[in-house]
């Protein structure tokens, strides 16, 4: 985002997000690949982002450096079009 401090501002949105799951606000983690807060508990974020197929091992996203990179790949793929 390029601007350090709009976690909190980001997180706040999230949090009254009353689309949710169908806007999947869950899907947002920390930058150190920890799966962060939920407004439904981390259990429950833990949940959805494994009934995504998304593997979490002691609150951490197994693999999320590889995942970032696999996102950052599609995202310029798509804006190339």
């Amino acid at each position: 985002m390029g601007r350090p401090k709009a976690g909190r501002a980001v997180g706040n949105s999230l949090n009254k997000n009353p689309f949710a799951p169908i806007v999947p606000c869950h899907r947002i983690v920390k930058s150190d690949g920890s799966i962060g807060g939920f407004a439904g508990g981390p259990g429950k974020k833990q949940k959805l982002l494994e009934s995504e197929g998304i593997r979490v091992k002691s609150g951490k996203i197994e693999k999320f450096n590889i995942l970032i990179v696999k996102a950052e790949k599609l995202r310029k793929l798509n804006s190339s079009k």
